[in-house]
């Protein structure tokens, strides 16, 4: 049996899907309570709230299963690759690659068109960590599939 196979008994499938359900639906809930619609800022047409809406939920997924991972993860991260540096980089970055979607396109929502100061936080904030984040995570897929110790 492969190590990844082996690993999957280590997550108690219940209690890491009842995790990742009840922080799915608290994120959607509080989406706009955290971030309320700033006065007189603009909705999108009838027509695409439906789309708006779909992203909304699928963002609240990864955040849910952002939590469980947070919760869950790290037992498989030590079986997978003891307790190398490259290992908990890449739980770190697993991680942020599922939470931060949802407060991203939540600040997005509420800033202002003209807030070119906060559109760049937003991209320091949230973009260049993702790009980041990727690569740490191809290293580590690349050194564990590789058979390669994670920490070379």
């Amino acid at each position: 049996m492969s190590t990844l196979a082996s690993t999957s008994r280590l997550v108690p499938r219940l209690p890491a899907t009842a995790v990742a359900v009840v922080a799915t639906v608290a994120a959607f809930l509080l989406g706009r309570v955290l971030w309320p619609d700033p006065p007189g800022s603009m909705t999108p047409p009838g027509s695409l709230l439906p789309a708006f809406l779909l992203l909304s939920a699928i963002e609240s997924v990864a955040f849910g299963l952002g939590i469980a991972f947070l919760v869950f993860g790290p037992t498989l991260l030590r079986r997978l690759g003891g307790g190398s540096r490259l290992t908990w980089a890449a739980y770190g970055a697993i991680a942020f690659m599922l939470l931060s979607w949802w407060p991203h396109d939540n600040m997005h929502r509420v800033l202002s068109h003209h807030d070119f100061g906060g559109l760049a936080r937003i991209e320091y904030l949230f973009h260049l960590p993702l790009m980041v984040a990727a690569a740490i995570t191809a290293t580590f897929f690349l050194r564990t599939l590789g058979g390669r110790d994670a920490d070379a």
